[in-house]
């Protein structure tokens, strides 16, 4: 029997007020209904600007991948982060 392999996600949602929120994870639906519904699972940044939706989602197959990236796109000015939006870059 073969296993799937487990996916990594970085993921950028917009809020309410226009700004960016970067994360993690290992689903992205069950993470963006935590963003926009939950009392303690939501990310404390996210809970004041929801609703949030989803802007842009890369897939890894390592975790350590995704925590690289992760931290990269954190560093990010906003302008950098609008123009991987636009651009994939």
């Amino acid at each position: 029997m073969m296993t799937s392999q487990k996916k990594y996600y970085v993921y950028i949602v917009q809020c309410a007020d226009g700004t960016l929120y970067t994360g993690f994870t290992t689903d992205v639906d069950r993470r963006i209904n935590e963003h926009n519904f939950s009392i303690k699972k939501g990310a404390k940044y996210t809970r004041s600007r929801r609703p949030v939706k989803v802007v842009h989602v890369e897939t890894f197959d390592t975790m350590s991948l995704a925590l690289k990236r992760e931290h990269k796109i954190k560093k990010m000015s906003r302008k950098q982060k609008k123009l991987l939006l636009t651009q994939g870059v």
